[in-house]
């Protein structure tokens, strides 16, 4: 009996291990941005897997200190909050090259999600990033059309997106509408885990 309860438990020693280890592999954050604002922080968590052209992009900006000073210049209530490419007096912060559209990867626009802006043009995104107030799935893409492409999700630090998407907003430098009256200014963007 003493015999078989022995046994037992060596079958079940080596299986809690495995399932302990999964656990922290599967716990265990991945590649991360802390975005450091004036009016509160926020983590986004970078999908490299199936975004790696655009994580690689926002990431070398990170790096180079290019969304410091920068501003949310786009917020509508209810869908987005847009910044990093405009300086708080609205002016457009030079970018180097335009990244690959990479919107059918599977990822969507949903609520939390951060996606890479861009004009109607489907290759013309640069430097500017949203986070999705709510799930926006008319950016997704289509057969007939780019969508686009979501490459992270916020997973601490939505309800200050939250606060940032209720801001009052109004006309600004070359936009009619949608500008925060108050600036709201990135101070810093730091890659985590890399």
């Amino acid at each position: 009996m003493r015999l078989a309860s022995l046994f037992l438990c060596l079958l079940l020693v080596p299986a809690l291990g495995i399932s302990q280890q999964s656990g922290n592999a599967v716990a265990s954050p991945g590649l991360r941005a802390r975005v450091t604002t004036n009016v509160g922080n926020f983590v986004i968590e970078l999908d490299r897997g199936r975004a790696p052209l655009t994580v690689d992009a926002f990431v070398k900006y990170a790096k180079q200190g290019f969304y410091s000073g920068l501003i949310f210049h786009r917020v509508v209530a209810g869908f987005i909050a847009q910044g990093g490419g405009y300086t708080p007096d609205l002016t457009m912060k030079a970018v180097v090259a335009n990244v690959p559209n990479e919107s059918g990867n599977g990822l969507s626009n949903l609520r939390g999600t951060v996606g890479f802006a861009r004009s109607n043009e489907p290759h013309s995104g640069t430097s500017q990033f949203y986070v999705n107030l709510a799930d926006n799935l008319d950016l997704n893409p289509r057969a007939t059309r780019w969508g686009y492409a979501v490459f992270g999700k916020v997973v601490e630090g939505m309800e200050v997106v939250d606060d940032i998407g209720h801001r009052p907003t109004g006309p600004g430098g070359p936009f009619d509408r949608n500008v925060p009256v108050q600036p709201i200014t990135i101070q810093s963007v730091e890659i985590l885990g890399e």
